[in-house]
């Protein structure tokens, strides 16, 4: 298989009459939702909880028991349906899990919310 070009100075070729939009990062605001902010960084914790959960192996079940909540809970946040999980639980569950969460509070020009993940 020959290695991807990824440099940005590569010029891409586009497909006659497609139309495209570049997008603004989050998804959420793209398609028009409410709290976007709020919903992107709720995906990006359930996605890194998901990740170590992947990474032990772990059935929803055997997840669930460490997480100290019910298999239906981890079916949900595996499926990305994140509506009534909160974020300090998404945090209690990160710790559970022998991880840190930092949260930063700064001024900023246009506030928002923004969660990064490093080496989940």
């Amino acid at each position: 298989m020959k290695p991807r070009n990824s440099s940005p100075s590569r010029s891409r070729t586009r497909p006659a009459g497609l139309d495209f939009e570049l997008g603004s990062g989050n998804v959420f605001a793209d398609l028009g939702l409410a709290n976007p902010d709020e919903r992107l960084a709720k995906a990006r914790l359930a996605s890194a909880i998901n990740a170590i959960i992947e990474r032990h192996g772990w059935t929803q079940a055997e997840a669930a028991k460490h997480l100290k909540t019910h298999q239906p809970v981890l079916s949900a946040l595996r499926h990305g349906r994140l509506k009534s999980v909160s974020y300090d639980r998404l945090v209690d569950w990160l710790v559970l899990l022998g991880q840190s969460v930092e949260i930063r509070v700064r001024p900023a020009k246009n506030a928002h919310v923004r969660v990064a993940i490093a080496n989940a």
